[in-house]
């Protein structure tokens, strides 16, 4: 039997924070506990007085500008480097590229602990959506400065991953995601949670799960109902989450529902009680919430890029249009609201084909990762 890994994993954001790294990061370390690995968990507190598990360290942190419920962490690379040579993992895997994830790099680097970091966040392409889109280059060229500096970097998709090997980053394997299927299953659905939405037995529920957030293109999700509406007046628009754009987005449209964060068997209700599901996001490097509305049995929207260009055959088990073409996405979402049948039958095909997505494979392809870098490494050191 391979001998159990001392892993720290660095993450500067972590739950009950509500966000696909978030829930990726803890199915990966509850996976990796289950099979017998001892993980440490560095991030900033959350609250002031919080106090840390038996498994984690935790640093400052402030509040993320324009995202008031999440944190980044503050430099801790004396604390990390003192800790580390008392407790030395056997790799320090980042997950995130912030001040904190920067000072674990520095940290382990001094000691010659091997690094793998996640790549979970196009945060260049974010800046445009908030104002700060002159700030993209730098933005792109410290993404790469990070992953540079790790020994290996995991992705969740080969598309991303031959976009960082030609950028010269080292060590990129692909780890995908995974998804609970018998949490997210069409068996949920409840015909009492559509009624309190508004809707009446024969009526149409879109459905939008994620942040509510200017990087989202969340404009296009509204210009697809106005047009769904037009053609089905008895269509509902159904909001799941939170975010800095929630309060616009509801003054906007007094007559959609916002149902705000959602978890677990709830947020799973949620997905198998609609019956399409938009998203036009292009900011994301996987997006968990597509594998999710899959596996409840809905007929997706998206464009052809992270899950959907991965999971997604047009026209099978659900519908995918060129990035960027917002027509299309437009026509694409009318067509599918108006066609219960087709539907229906994307709606099953989905499902299947996520059957096999296991979170279990996901953990070991995580933990193979982590081997092959920390052999690397020892193997350069003779």
């Amino acid at each position: 039997m391979p001998t159990p890994l001392r892993i720290a994993v660095v993450t500067e954001t972590h739950p009950p924070e509500v966000n696909g790294v978030a829930m990726t990061v803890q199915r990966l370390i509850h996976g990796m506990r289950g099979r017998g690995h001892r993980i440490t968990v560095v991030r900033p507190r959350q609250q002031r007085r919080e106090t840390p598990l038996a498994d984690e360290w935790l640093v400052g942190g402030l509040p993320l500008p324009g995202y008031p419920g999440l944190r980044f962490g503050l430099p801790a690379s004396g604390y990390l480097q003192r800790g580390w040579a008392i407790q030395r993992p056997d790799a320090v895997h980042v997950v995130t590229e912030g001040p904190l994830g920067w000072s674990a790099i520095q940290a382990a680097r001094k000691l010659g602990i091997p690094i793998s970091s996640g790549y979970h966040t196009n945060f260049d392409r974010y800046s445009r959506h908030y104002g700060a889109g002159v700030l993209k280059p730098a933005i792109a060229r410290w993404l790469r400065h990070f992953h540079r500096s790790a020994d290996a970097t995991l992705v969740p998709t080969p598309e991303l991953a031959g976009a960082l090997g030609e950028q010269g980053i080292p060590g990129v394997r692909v780890v995908g995601r995974g998804v609970d299927t018998e949490l997210y299953s069409p068996m949920r659905r409840d015909a009492s949670l559509r009624a309190r939405w508004g809707l009446a037995p024969e009526g149409l529920a879109v459905l939008y799960v994620g942040r509510l957030a200017p990087e989202k293109n969340l404009a296009l999700v509204e210009a697809s109902f106005r047009h769904i509406n037009a053609a089905l007046p008895n269509a509902r628009m159904v909001w799941v989450g939170d975010g800095p754009a929630r309060n616009g987005l509801a003054r906007a449209h007094p007559d959609h529902h916002f149902a705000g964060a959602r978890y677990g068997a709830d947020l799973a209700t949620h997905y198998a009680s609609a019956d399409l599901f938009l998203f036009p996001s292009l900011t994301e490097t996987f997006g968990n919430v597509t594998v999710e509305a899959m596996a409840s049995g809905l007929a997706v929207a998206a464009y052809d890029c992270a899950a959907a260009a991965l999971l997604i055959r047009n026209g099978e088990n659900g519908a995918t249009v060129p990035e960027g073409d917002e027509a299309a996405f437009v026509a694409t979402a009318v067509l599918l609201a108006q066609a219960a049948e087709l539907r229906a039958t994307l709606g099953e095909a989905a499902r299947r084909s996520v059957l096999p997505l296991a979170w279990e494979a996901v953990v070991a392809d995580f933990e193979a990762s982590l081997r092959e870098t920390i052999s690397r490494q020892a193997r350069k050191a003779d």
